[in-house]
């Protein structure tokens, strides 16, 4: 017989069983289609940035990022905002430090009787009010003596608080306190803004909801628990440029506002847009507004062509409680100014589809905005309306905030159920594994999703939760120029592909605190120091062998495979083929095969392919045949070409 080609359709297919998708792909992990054919992704290696405060170990940083931002400031310097769970970072440069610039919420200043020692490097802060919670940091000055053997200078630095009660709370001393008691020290304290959970949680009790004890059927009196599960959002930041300068806000927070300083490679912090914030900088009051600045929401944005800063799911005028579908908007070309009137173009609309905006994007016409339930174009109309919306789509859902991403202006994005597109009109985009991610995912842990973009491959990437997991594992990507998709394992938390870096950005878990990280480069996991091989995969659904009715009998395999990319002397992958007898029948191993008969031709086997091997033999029968390529080592790339095996007819039995 001649040559058999293993040729599959591009793009990995689960919407069927295994032996239905014959001549296409089934599984898949750390693989991309290229031009039609798998090939190992590129690696990662870790950015050299250094936290320049009190800070996890070098190269990390405090919490979990879920916002990255890249721009250019006038003088030229390449600015990073990365928002975690804990702080807000800017980074200068690629490898540059990362500078800790989150707001402050609160100081106190002369507190006398500060700290409490038992002996140990537990130290009880007293300070009535201090209103902290547990994990916020606190920068301590001024201590005015030593603390029961602990020097002054031990204690004048940043802390991470251990929350005790209302009037106190715990840090960890560098130095261990010679004895106990309450000397008279009086200190300085600068809190900063209260930080925000690492995922999705139902708080039940004291402190879970509003004052009242919301419960899903009504309040249950002042004071009193909330006997049921209240949702606790984790921290999502939103962040947008105006001009060279920062607009920054936690998800149902305030708004906050960075400013690049006069002075090359000074960091300031971020202060709060507000009617009552005097502070200046450079001799400028940057942060003053008028009365009606939004003191809660939860997206912003910056409408590139007319300069609004724009407020999704926020305050009304008035209230300070917030109105989830309330769109505001300041003045044009004036983050200052937020209060209507007839000289301005100040002003807001409420949507009426949904429950909630969920976020917003914006487009090269038009701003979209998503909530739960509907889509809204967002049009800038000018005086007297300003702003005009448009219902685009209903009965569509979004998964998250950060799940939506626009390409030639396009915009895809993950659903609760399905994946969507806008393109002038709301489509559902099909996808080749819709079932298999709808089966196993997390959607109350939705909010952590997020999509990122790959412009160097025509990618766009869907992170999400497994079912079994609160954190992210897993990905889907979509090739909008090939339409295919692919999916795999990864632990990342944000995303960024930016022009203004040479690689794709993202921050993988690391513990409980975080590291930034350029994907597409090299072969390896670089985020651990020596290396770690990247194991990638794919494998093909079941095809015919033969006739399919009479078993085939394989002799050899002559491999199709190229190398180019790779950094060791010789790069090699491994070919398996898997033999089957009937469709529901397992694969087997070499110790159990699944197909067997008097010559015992062995099930499951797997074989090395280097560059220049020729052809590779093996003895195995079945009717049916799955094909796997795999790569295992460190320092190897490969694409997959078009493998050949030599079949022939082996009887019935």
């Amino acid at each position: 017989m001649p040559l058999q080609k293993l040729q599959f359709r591009p793009g990995v297919n689960r919407e069927s069983t295994t032996l239905a998708n014959e001549g296409g792909w089934f599984e898949s992990d750390k693989v991309r289609f290229r031009s039609g054919y798998p090939e190992k992704i590129g690696g990662w290696v870790k950015d050299q940035g250094i936290p320049t405060e009190t800070a996890p170990p070098t190269g990390t940083f405090w919490g979990i990022c879920r916002s990255m931002w890249n721009w250019i400031t006038l003088a030229g310097y390449n600015l990073l905002g990365l928002g975690t769970n804990l702080k807000f970072y800017i980074q200068n440069g690629p490898n540059g430090d990362l500078n800790d610039v989150t707001p402050i919420r609160a100081t106190a200043t002369g507190v006398t009787n500060a700290f409490t020692t038992d002996g140990t490097t537990t130290v009880i802060v007293n300070d009535v009010g201090h209103g902290a919670q547990n994990n916020d940091f606190v920068t301590i000055s001024n201590v005015s003596g030593p603390v029961n053997g602990i020097p002054a200078a031990s204690l004048d630095a940043e802390f991470q608080i251990t929350y005790i009660d209302s009037d106190h709370y715990s840090i960890v001393s560098p130095v261990t306190a010679t004895s106990s008691g309450t000397p008279a020290v009086s200190a300085d304290f600068e809190y900063q803004i209260n930080t925000g959970s690492d995922v999705f949680s139902f708080g039940v009790g004291w402190g879970a909801g509003a004052w009242g004890g919301v419960s899903p059927g009504g309040n249950t009196g002042w004071g009193a628990a909330a006997s049921s599960g209240i949702g606790l959002q984790l921290r999502l930041w939103s962040q947008a440029n105006f001009g060279q300068n920062l607009i920054l806000n936690p998800r149902g927070g305030p708004l906050y506002y960075w400013v690049v300083d006069a002075s090359p490679n000074t960091f300031t912090r971020a202060q709060q847009l507000s009617s009552t914030n005097t502070n200046t900088q450079n001799g400028i009051q940057w942060w003053l507004t008028d009365v009606d600045c939004p003191s809660v929401c939860n997206f912003i944005m910056v409408s590139d062509a007319q300069r609004f800063v724009l407020a999704f799911g926020v305050n009304d005028y008035g209230s300070a409680a917030i109105d989830p579908m309330l769109v505001r908007w300041s003045d044009q070309e004036d983050l200052a100014v937020w209060s209507p009137q007839i000289t301005n173009q100040a002003g807001s609309y409420r949507l009426s589809r949904g429950s909630q905006i969920v976020t917003a994007i914006q487009t090269r016409q038009e701003v979209l905005v998503l909530t739960d339930a509907a889509i809204y174009s967002m049009q800038y109309l000018g005086a007297p309306f300003v702003w005009g919306f448009q219902l685009m789509g209903d009965n569509i859902s979004v998964m998250g905030p950060n799940t939506v991403a626009t390409v030639n202006n396009i915009t895809y994005w993950m659903g609760v159920d399905k994946f969507y597109m806008y393109s002038g009109r709301v489509e559902t985009l099909p996808c080749t594994l819709r079932q298999y991610i709808y089966e196993d995912i997390n959607v109350q842990q939705g909010f952590q999703a997020f999509a990122g973009t790959n412009e160097g491959y025509n990618e766009i990437w869907w992170f999400y939760c497994s079912a079994s997991s609160t954190t992210v594992d897993k990905y889907v990507v979509y090739n909008y120029l090939e339409r295919t998709w692919y999916y795999g394992t990864m632990a990342r938390s944000s995303w960024l592909d930016s022009p203004l870096r040479s690689q794709p950005m993202a921050t993988p878990y690391a513990g409980s605190n975080g590291q930034l990280v350029y994907h597409e480069t090299g072969n390896d996991d670089g985020t651990v120091d020596p290396a770690l091989p990247i194991t990638a995969y794919v494998q093909s659904s079941d095809f015919d062998i033969g006739d399919g009715h009479n078993f085939g009998f394989v002799w050899r395999v002559i491999p199709d495979i190229t190398f180019d990319g790779s950094d060791v002397n010789k790069p090699q992958a491994n070919f398996t083929v898997r033999p089957r007898q009937f469709p529901g029948t397992n694969y087997g191993t070499s110790d159990n095969p699944a197909v067997k008969s008097t010559q015992n031709y062995t099930g499951q086997q797997s074989y090395n392919v280097q560059q220049f091997t020729e052809q590779v033999y093996v003895r195995l029968r079945g009717r049916q045949m799955a094909f796997r390529v795999e790569s295992t080592e460190l320092g190897v790339a490969w694409q997959l070409g078009t493998p050949r095996m030599d079949v022939r007819p082996d009887g019935r039995r």
